[in-house]
């Protein structure tokens, strides 16, 4: 990891803890920034993406039907996998995505511009500290986010396949 975005994990670490981030700049502000970057740069660079390791999961809405996307960081497990949360900005509810998964786990992802298949499992009650523990190496507090929230957050593992 480069000292430059060492720096800015450091400045913008403990700043993603204050309210004024989790009620309004995270939830209200960075959506529609990320969007218009996407666009801008079709897909290839993400705005969360230069400070943390960051994807766009592509589900289907559990009640709709319809496509979604959502931007997430996500945390490498050493396995080939990837580890997201549904903090939803250390909301009171699950964010949409998270029941997506859990109705249609099968999805995609986009990282670094390269969409790939998926399988979204969600992590057992006994391997949820241990994932934590892998996710808090990456950005030191975020479990502080379901701490803050009132509910157990879900973590899921996305495991990439491979479709004939």
């Amino acid at each position: 990891m480069s000292r430059v975005v060492q720096a800015v994990r450091a400045v913008v670490a403990p700043l993603s803890r204050t309210r004024v981030f989790r009620r309004w700049i995270g939830p209200t502000l960075l959506p529609p920034i990320e969007r218009v970057v996407s666009w801008i740069s079709r897909g290839r660079v993400q705005v969360s993406g230069l400070i943390v390791p960051s994807l766009v999961l592509h589900t289907i809405g559990a009640k709709s039907g319809e496509p979604r996307d959502a931007p997430l960081m996500y945390t490498p497990d050493g396995r080939g996998r990837a580890i997201v949360a549904g903090t939803n900005f250390a909301g009171r509810n699950h964010p949409a995505w998270t029941n997506n998964l859990l109705a249609r786990p099968d999805a995609e992802i986009t990282v670094r511009g390269r969409r790939m298949a998926v399988h979204a499992t969600l992590i057992p009650d006994d391997e949820l500290d241990a994932a934590w523990a892998t996710i808090e190496r990456q950005w030191p507090g975020y479990r502080d986010y379901e701490r803050s929230s009132g509910r157990k957050v879900r973590l899921f593992r996305l495991q990439p396949v491979r479709r004939d």
